[in-house]
């Protein structure tokens, strides 16, 4: 999937990046695109570490689809930063850690801290 939005870091291992607010400290996720107006009062900032699950639910899809159902989650960030995104693989609940992942058809997932061995912190 190709993205006009740059949402991971050129780093050996990728890392979500978002907009800090250079008068606030304040993160925005995604970061600002170099276009807009608002870039200029943001820096480029890496989000690392794993984050927590805040809030999740279990979407059940169009029963003729197909289609198996998913959870989206808000997860905690470090910096603070809160994102949405989809979770695969285990399940989940509010409390627990998760690290992001790049993805091909969304961009980024969350999965279970630990699922691929490290805690990627």
């Amino acid at each position: 999937m190709t993205h006009d939005l740059a949402i991971w870091s050129g780093a050996e291992r990728p890392q979500l990046i978002a907009s800090r607010n250079a008068a606030t400290g304040e993160l925005r996720f995604p970061a600002y695109r170099p276009s807009s107006p608002l870039a200029s009062r943001n820096e480029t900032v890496p989000v690392s570490g794993p984050g927590t699950i805040y809030s999740c639910t279990t979407i059940p899809p169009y029963p003729r689809s197909g289609a198996q159902p998913f959870v989206l989650a808000y997860v905690d960030l470090p910096g603070p930063v809160r994102v949405l995104g989809r979770v695969d693989g285990t399940r989940i609940g509010i409390g627990d850690r998760c690290v992001a992942e790049p993805d091909e058809s969304f961009g980024y997932v969350f999965r279970a801290a630990g699922a691929q061995g490290e805690d990627h912190e």
